[in-house]
Formats: structure tokens, sequence, C-alpha cells
């Protein structure tokens, strides 16, 4: 059986939220990263500080494989040190007047210096930070003192990775860029990595599992797409940014497919485990999974297709966000080319296309 960090506990500020974490669960000794997603103020940054020894929960249990590392009843508390995790804070807290090898190695001082300098050398050649041994943080680019932080980071060959937001910290284009090859190098460095996010975009991007944490609380769990496309209520609904949020009614059901009607639009959705004389429901459709078409045959293949009118037209940066009326507020996004494409314009006549998976029912 795979060696898990096993944690429950909760923490009190004064005068502030109460952070309860149940049951969170990290299966270590496989490269694969789990973000904890959630509004700012939600506790994100608690947990991890918690989980790295940088905060005392007021109760509970955090167990690291066979040790344990918090246990308010057994009077039990490990230190950050003896923990033997990597954390990376948002501002990377590099120090300012050391080189880059001087940075990377300030873990390892207690290591004899031939040890010392073979795995500063290791990482930084892992980490693609060869030429720059000499350098001071200020000399750096931002994506450079990311990697360097990094490099601190798993130096010492940590269980597990812990990353406070680690793009917060960079300017948007090269956020964007780093998105991408931040997920390579986790991937690549071999070591279990919790990380936080409150953009969606990057939770996406990066992450294999989410957790999503609401008012101090985890709400759900899982693989990243399974929680983005199904959300367990109305609340995780709202901060995993479901656009079209609609209360409907199930009318029948047949052939695997349940019928809904939304006001007196009826839409098809793939039968779900819903509680037992459920009727009433939230009917969540994502805006990515709405295709539009105007002036021309539908195809066959989705299960609904709704003639709708384009209410706006709102750019978002590189998208296009159409909002429909079908008989209900729907809302689309679209590239900003297809949307050229299409010359959609307030007023336009055209058919939202939804397929059957991608309507998601939570239950009144």
């Amino acid at each position: 059986m795979a060696e898990e960090i096993v944690a429950r506990f909760s923490k009190r500020f004064r005068g502030g939220p109460v952070i309860s974490v149940e049951n969170l669960r990290v299966t270590l000794g496989r490269p694969s990263i789990t973000v904890l997603f959630g509004p700012s103020g939600s506790g994100k940054t608690t947990v991890l500080r918690c989980l790295a020894g940088l905060e005392r929960p007021d109760s509970g249990v955090i167990q690291g494989g066979d040790e344990l590392w918090f246990d308010q009843a057994k009077s039990i508390f490990l230190p950050p040190q003896e923990r033997n995790i990597g954390y990376l804070s948002q501002d990377y807290a590099l120090f300012p007047h050391l080189s880059v090898e001087r940075n990377i190695g300030y873990g390892l001082g207690g290591s004899p210096s031939a040890e010392r300098t073979s795995r500063v050398c290791e990482v930084m050649r892992l980490l693609d930070l060869g030429g720059l041994e000499k350098r001071l943080p200020r000399q750096l680019s931002g994506g450079q003192q990311q990697r360097v932080a990094l490099a601190r980071a798993v130096v010492r060959r940590p269980r597990l990775l812990l990353l406070d937001e680690p793009l917060s910290a960079l300017d948007s284009p090269t956020r964007l860029h780093l998105r991408g090859e931040l997920r390579r190098l986790l991937l690549q460095l071999g070591v279990p990595t919790m990380l936080i996010t409150h953009d969606r975009v990057e939770a996406l991007a990066l992450g294999d599992d989410l957790v999503v944490i609401d008012n101090g609380a985890i709400v759900q769990s899982g693989a990243v797409q399974e929680v983005f496309n199904r959300p367990a209520n109305l609340a995780v609904a709202g901060i995993v940014a479901v656009e079209t949020v609609q209360p409907g009614r199930i009318l029948d059901s047949a052939d695997g497919l349940l019928i809904v009607a939304v006001g007196e639009t009826k839409l098809a959705a793939l039968a779900q485990d819903l509680p037992a004389g459920a009727l009433d429901v939230f009917v969540c459709i994502h805006a990515e999974n709405v295709i539009l078409l105007k002036g021309a045959d539908s195809p066959s293949s989705p299960r609904n297709h709704l003639p709708a009118t384009v209410r706006s037209v709102t750019s978002e940066g590189p998208m296009m966000r159409i909002g429909l009326d079908c008989g209900f507020r729907l809302s689309a996004l679209l590239t900003r080319q297809a949307c050229e494409e299409l010359a959609l314009q307030p007023g336009d006549r055209v058919v939202a296309l939804v397929k059957a998976p991608n309507v998601h029912l939570i239950p009144r």
C-alpha cells in the first residue's frame, strides 16, 4: 500500500475564521500534483503551513507515512526541518546577497562539501540553471528566480513539495508561459507536490487532483476534470466558475438520459447519481462546452440543439464571451477567431449545441 500523508486538524484564528480539515490525503512516492483550490481567504495557505509545520493546529492529527508529525492529544509536533518537506512561498524568499548556487545549497549546510556541490550541480542541471551560478537574485528574470527557488526547495530531496501560489509573483505573460513548464519540471523532479492557486486556468493546467476549500473546510476533492465538470453542490459550482447555473426539473428518464425542463426549454443530460426521488435540480453548463452555429445545418451528435438569440459579445483577452437567451440565460466561450468567422453581433439568431454529458445536475 502506498504511503500517504493523512491530515485532519483545525486551526482557529482570534477574531477570524476556523480552518477545519477532514481526511486530507496526499499519496507519497509517485510524481503527482494536488491543487488546493478556492477563493482568497478560504484557508488554503493555512492548510499548507500546517502541513509544513510552520503553523501549529489547535487540534487533530497529521500523519506523514509512518511518522506522526502532529497529534495534539499526544503533545507531538515535529518542526519543519524534521518533516523532510520542501516549501516554496509566494515571493520565493531568495537571499538577495547570496549567489544562485549558494541560495540553492543553503539548506545543505550540514552536508559534506563534495556532496553539497554535487547535489547543487545536479538540481541546477535538471532545472536548466547552468551558467547562472554566480548571479545574484536581482540579476535574474522572474522565471529564473522561480526555478532557483524551486531548486532550493528540492535539493534536499524532500518527500513532499509544497508550493504557495508559485506563479503569483510573475507578470501575466511570464505566468502564462511558465504554467506548462512548471508542470513539466515538477513531474520531472519526481516529488509529489501540493500547490495553491485560486486561478481556474492554472488549476486545470497544473493539477492531477483538486481539493476545493471554502470557508476553511474541504468541500470536494477528486481528479481535476471530475471536480470542475461535476461539482458536488452549488457552492462548489460557484468556486470552480460554472458560468451557467439554472434551476430545472427532471421530467423523464429513458435510455440512460434524463429530460430536464429549464423554464420552457428542455435539455437532455446523462443519468446521474441523484438522491432517490430528486426532481428539482440545478443545471450546470460550462461556457467552453457550448458550441455555436449560425446559418448552417447543425450536426446530429449533440443531444441539445437550442435556438438562441445573442444578447452580448464581450472580449476576455484571446477569448470572447457570448451571452445567449435560449429560454434561459446561457454563456458560451469562443476563440476570437471563431467569433469573427461567425460575425456574431447582439440580436443574431444562432443554435447552441450542448452534449448531454456536458449537462451536470445538482440536486436542489
